[in-house]
């Protein structure tokens, strides 16, 4: 039998030796606490969240727009408590699928499973086309930028290549991402320390508005229903630090490094996001016209208007520009790779589990990542990107507006499964009762709150995105609530067909439902 130009085929059968932690069959301590750092920062890719959200924010709450992505910060916060708690107790790469299914059981843990793997596929098809776009634009290509078949081409090359990097190895990728994030964290600085020393230069431009106390002040802003809105859009900028908690698995010493990367980079983010946010609005204002971070056409990349601004369109400051498209570019390439991780990942785990086909937790004997689990991923996010871009532009800006609902469900989740599966330790200290109850609790609640207000109120409402569908006995409601609800009963239903052809994972887990032991439970 010959063998391919690559190296072995993939093996034909799953790999795993057992389903618990480290006995998958990935290849173990191959990433250490700078690149599991660098994963799950690369991963929320700070530079197209800022790009794509930071003029939806502003025009909800306005000049509080700071405040607001600076709130956010506090449920991520605790709930990346809540990973780097249940991973020290149990580094399973299904990570919410596992934790869930211990403290609440296996059905409640494959809806968490399902929850990672839905939003990052709806998260994908946004990635790659701002993926496609911003190829174009680096290049002065602007009519195939505005060109929804073309975009739609790139952004599709975009995610098989970036699928194929995860596939041949995940030092590979995390390489990759150390070099992507280094250039996307200077590009930022760079634009908001220049953007600040013009506003208090002696020329400011004429947009500028110098940073008031008023903007650090979360009631004055006009509404609650504005304020929610505003948080789940901020929410959604802080998403995907768990990534470096998903690769638990594949990082040395893989109880302690995975939680200690969530929290690091969620506290660097909240960092990035603080300067930024103040920097771009203090230079541009929150104004509905030209660099206005309210115009509504800069709305869905406020980055592009912003950079022409503050650097400049010719000699060194057209250089930094294009360098800023380059960066976003970056950022949404990295994430869209980052975005692959966790849920090849998820499946595979969920696979080796038997909670899902078999075939999905198959490893590839050389590279040792996952192989139908990762591709997979890829041609679900293509055929979903695909799919939604041949139906419509809104209909594809509403399905990212309802990502937000898929990470306040998976994440509150993990909160309420941290405080239930450590209920019995949590007067053993003080530090047990705050990290491993009081916190994922709080963090837990917060994320409910937004979630049923979010769904049944702000984006259930008509007039609120692109999109409204007429549903019997509800009537009209907003496309982004019925999108991310469809979601997540859509997987109810795969759930149930799944327990019907096999049932295994549902009738006799292998991860049993149970309380920490006093004795067991990490300090």
């Amino acid at each position: 039998m010959s063998v391919p130009p690559g190296g072995p085929a993939p093996s034909t059968e799953p790999r795993t030796t057992g389903s618990g932690a480290g006995e998958k069959g990935l290849k173990t301590g191959a990433l250490g606490l700078v690149s599991s750092v660098a994963i799950g920062l690369a991963s929320t890719a700070p530079a197209y969240s800022l790009a794509a959200t930071l003029g939806i924010i502003v025009a909800g709450v306005g000049l509080q727009a700071p405040i607001v992505t600076i709130l956010a910060f506090v449920p991520m916060l605790l709930i990346a408590y809540a990973y780097k708690e249940l991973n020290a107790s149990d580094p399973d790469c299904g990570t919410t699928f596992t934790w869930a299914a211990r403290a609440f059981g296996p059905r409640t843990g494959w809806m968490g499973g399902w929850g990672i793997v839905v939003a990052d596929i709806i998260v994908m098809a946004n990635l790659a086309q701002i993926a496609g776009v911003y190829g174009f634009r680096l290049f002065g290509l602007d009519s195939l930028a505005d060109s929804t078949t073309w975009t739609t081409v790139a952004g599709v090359v975009w995610i098989a290549v970036m699928t194929l990097i995860c596939y041949i190895g995940i030092e590979l990728s995390a390489a990759l991402q150390r070099w992507l994030l280094c250039i996307e964290v200077v590009m930022l600085v760079l634009l908001a320390v220049t953007a600040l020393v013009k506003v208090y230069g002696s020329n400011p431009p004429p947009t500028a508005v110098k940073v008031s106390g008023s903007w650090f002040n979360p009631f004055e802003v006009a509404s609650t229903t504005a304020f929610t809105a505003g948080i789940l859009a901020a929410v959604f900028i802080y998403w995907g630090w768990d990534t470096a908690v998903s690769v638990n698995e594949e990082t040395a010493d893989a109880a302690r490094t995975p939680g200690r990367a969530a929290v690091i980079s969620t506290v660097l983010l909240l960092l990035i996001y603080a300067l930024v946010s103040v920097a771009a609005q203090a230079f541009a204002g929150i104004g509905t016209k030209g660099v206005g971070l309210g115009n509504e056409d800069n709305a869905d990349d406020v980055l592009s208007s912003l950079g022409d601004a503050i650097f400049g369109t010719t000699g060194f400051g057209g250089f930094l520009t294009k360098l800023l498209i380059f960066m976003v570019l970056t950022s949404s390439a990295a994430s869209t790779q980052t975005t692959i991780l966790p849920t090849a990942r998820t499946t595979f785990s969920m696979a080796a589990h038997k909670a899902i086909p078999a075939q999905f937790a198959r490893v590839h004997p050389r590279h040792l990542t996952p192989t139908w689990s990762t591709i997979g991923m890829g041609i679900a996010s293509i055929a979903f990107y695909v799919l939604l871009t041949a139906i419509s532009g809104n209909v594809l800006e509403d399905s990212i507006a309802s990502v937000g609902l898929g990470i306040a469900f998976y994440y509150g989740l993990t909160g309420f499964a941290c405080v239930w599966y450590y209920r019995r330790v949590l007067t053993r200290s003080v530090r047990d009762f705050v990290f491993k109850g009081l916190g994922p609790l709080l963090g837990g609640v917060m994320l409910l709150y937004f979630f049923c207000y979010g769904a049944f109120d702000v984006y259930a409402d008509p007039d609120y995105g692109a999109t409204s569908i007429d549903l019997p006995v509800f009537g009209e409601t907003g496309g982004v609530t019925v999108i991310g609800i469809g979601a997540l009963l859509l997987g109810f239903v795969l759930m149930l067909v799944q327990w019907a052809v096999q049932g295994t994972w549902f009738r006799h887990p292998d991860v049993p439902v149970s309380a920490a032991d006093p004795a067991d439970a990490p300090r």
